[in-house]
């Protein structure tokens, strides 16, 4: 293999590395949200939107950007529709197609919030 190949081989490679760095989401959110004021029901178990948002927030807006449209990750804007509460946890805890698994980071509190949040997205 030419210097030049090897050279396009090693961006390449990088780029992947820094795109699936970005998704990890690097933070550890195992508590609340320390938004107790500004809590809206979100649907069930008595989650808040806030909690949800705020999770959502510090883990995956980074894949899924800001208005859940996606980019590195899949569209989330209507994933309510199409995907059942317990596919999304399952996906959320899991992990899986260059999604990272959040069981054991995120509090399972935290997981129901944003579980209900996104399946409410419909």
């Amino acid at each position: 293999m030419d210097s030049k190949k090897k050279w396009l081989l090693a961006a390449v490679l990088a780029l992947f590395v820094l795109a699936a760095a970005a998704c990890g989401g690097g933070s550890k959110n195992n508590g609340g949200t320390g938004n107790a004021g500004e809590s809206t029901p979100a649907g069930n178990g008595g989650t808040t939107t806030a909690q949800a948002e705020e999770v959502y927030k510090s883990n995956c807006i980074s894949c899924h950007a800001a208005d859940l449209g996606g980019g590195v990750g899949p569209n989330l804007q209507k994933i309510g529709a199409s995907e059942s509460a317990e596919n999304i946890r399952h996906q959320i805890e899991n992990g899986g197609g260059g999604m990272p698994a959040y069981k054991g980071t995120l509090s399972d509190a935290d997981i129901t919030a944003l579980t209900d949040w996104l399946a409410s997205k419909k």
